[in-house]
């Protein structure tokens, strides 16, 4: 059994993160378990010296096919956060480029002594066929439209901070659902801890079902702001697009863009969340992403903590839980 492996088991089944579901068959205690561990590490964050040796003797690598900046910076300030020693692996500058397949590249990987990888790849379903071949833990950060289970941890926590508890909350989720990792993680995540989903978008940016999605959907964003708790915007994922799903992007700033206008129409309460990276002047106004209900920037420092505490369930000796985390 691996370190990693032997490390996971005190904390129950747990051994990867590779979407939502895995956090239990209680997902809302499970929820419940990452963010009373990140407000350990929120603290741990502030202090002068934001480092604790929890991992120490533990390597993280960043297995990133995909272009990133807040997911992996987040996962490597983590990991050396709780002492970990990190490698980060650049595809451009491996032999992947030179036809080795991804089994051989986590095999090598491997074989050099890491306990967690973090993975991000353009295809669906990748983190868990590593999973199959790799003794180490294995994290998805993010799998083609699939799911991003660190994103939703970190969007639950922040809302949590917020508002407090999200159970009766009504939250938009506003955009390209269609091609979103992060909607289909945060709508199993936010509706396993109470709150009402409704996604609204154009029909071409949804789903060709949304059968057993337990949400609302509207078509019109100026009649269900009023009414929301959190308004969650999404990117239009352009990458990710093969044919035109929207007459351009004028066109969908005018019917979805979250302008000062529909700003206004908010709740005082309500808050402004994106995942990151923003299009301004495209999902959300450039003034509206500076609002002070704005907690983009929360999303991202609390990423830190939450990404800690997800690696420290994976990884660590156990001393945390009821203990010390500085032992």
């Amino acid at each position: 059994m691996s370190r990693a492996a032997s490390a996971s088991n005190r904390h129950g089944d747990l051994r990867n993160l590779l979407s939502i579901a895995d956090l239990g068959p209680d997902i809302a205690a499970g929820i419940d378990e990452v963010m009373t561990l990140a407000d350990s590490f929120v603290e741990v964050s502030e202090r002068a010296n934001p480092k604790v040796p929890a991992l120490r003797g533990r390597t993280v690598v960043s297995l990133f096919f995909e272009d990133s900046t807040r997911t992996r910076l987040s996962f490597e300030t983590a990991a050396k956060r709780l002492s970990a020693d990190v490698m980060n692996f650049s595809v451009n500058t491996s032999s992947v480029k030179k036809g080795e397949s991804l089994r051989d590249t986590i095999e090598t990987i491997e074989a050099m002594g890491v306990d967690a990888i973090v993975v991000r790849h353009a295809s669906a379903g990748v983190p868990r066929q590593i999973a199959q071949w790799a003794t180490s833990a294995v994290i998805n950060a993010g799998d083609g439209w699939h799911e991003h289970p660190t994103q939703a941890l970190l969007d639950c926590y922040t809302i949590r901070q917020r508002l407090g508890d999200l159970a009766g909350r009504h939250i938009a989720i506003v955009g390209d659902i269609k091609h979103s990792r992060v909607a289909r993680s945060n709508i199993a995540a936010f509706t396993a801890l109470g709150a009402e989903v409704t996604v609204v978008a154009p029909p071409t940016l949804l789903p060709p079902s949304l059968e057993g999605w337990p949400v609302k959907v509207s078509h019109d964003l100026d009649a269900v702001l009023p009414t929301v708790d959190v308004c969650y915007l999404l990117r239009m994922q352009r990458e990710r697009m093969h044919e035109a799903l929207i007459p351009s992007l004028r066109e969908y700033t005018a019917l979805f863009g979250l302008t000062e206008a529909r700003a206004s129409k908010l709740a005082d309460h309500a808050l402004i969340m994106h995942p990151g990276p923003m299009n301004r002047g495209v999902e959300i106004a450039a003034q509206v992403a500076d609002h002070p209900n704005a907690v983009i920037i929360d999303q991202v420092r609390n990423g830190v903590a939450v990404r800690m505490a997800v690696l420290f369930l994976l990884l660590g000796s156990g001393t945390a839980w009821g203990g010390d985390l500085d032992a």
